[in-house]
């Protein structure tokens, strides 16, 4: 497969979006061609299901099941509508969440099991990986502190971030243990920093890909 697929994963207030958004910045500077996607969303019917899973009172009681077939159903929408295609003309997709987000949050946080989730991502995913994945870690007192400072409108409350801190710590362990079990591609920063600092590092490790 051409082009080069990086994708940002982390808990909730990371600062995954903000990491994205200078990155491709920076690349499209250099002249690279990018594509930005995030999860869910990216597509028409991606965007529908990422309201009814983040912003909508119809979302609140969805069974954990549902939560996960959702997710799956607009990764595989964005999977071949945007990305494959994106990557055979060599773009470089920058992606805020992928599977790990699943595993992760689905897997490990609501406890569906990591096994059936694999099986579930390759048929989803057609096969497809990230060439590398930017794994922002942040513990969780900045993490509430952050979101305490964000500014959202009053209807764009999002159900995962009101999700009870134990859910959160989960989540962390979970990332962490998996940059543990792919260390290659998993690239661990930590989010604490300013802004910049993680800017530094991510631009560093892109630039040794793209030599």
């Amino acid at each position: 497969m051409p082009g080069l697929f990086v994708t940002f994963e982390g808990g909730e207030a990371c600062g995954k979006s903000t990491q994205v958004s200078r990155l491709a910045r920076r690349l499209e500077a250099k002249g690279c061609p990018i594509v930005l996607t995030r999860e869910p969303g990216s597509t028409r019917a991606g965007e529908m299901i990422r309201h009814l899973l983040l912003h909508t009172e119809s979302g609140v009681n969805l069974t954990n099941k549902t939560e996960l077939l959702l997710f799956a159903a607009s990764r595989a929408q964005m999977v071949e509508e945007i990305v494959l295609p994106a990557l055979k003309v060599n773009k470089i997709v920058l992606a805020d969440r992928f599977t790990d987000s699943t595993t992760v949050y689905q897997g490990v946080a609501r406890g569906l099991g990591l096994e059936f989730l694999r099986n579930l991502e390759d048929f989803v995913c057609l096969g497809l990986k990230p060439n590398v994945t930017f794994l922002l870690d942040l513990d969780l007192e900045t993490m509430r502190s952050r979101q305490l400072r964000r500014v959202r409108p009053v209807e764009a409350k999002d159900r995962m971030e009101e999700l009870p801190l134990e859910f959160h710590q989960k989540v962390r362990e979970g990332y962490l243990a998996l940059a543990r079990e792919f260390p290659e591609r998993i690239k661990l920063i930590n989010a604490a920093r300013p802004e910049a600092e993680v800017e530094a590092v991510i631009w560093k490790e892109i630039n040794a890909i793209l030599g």
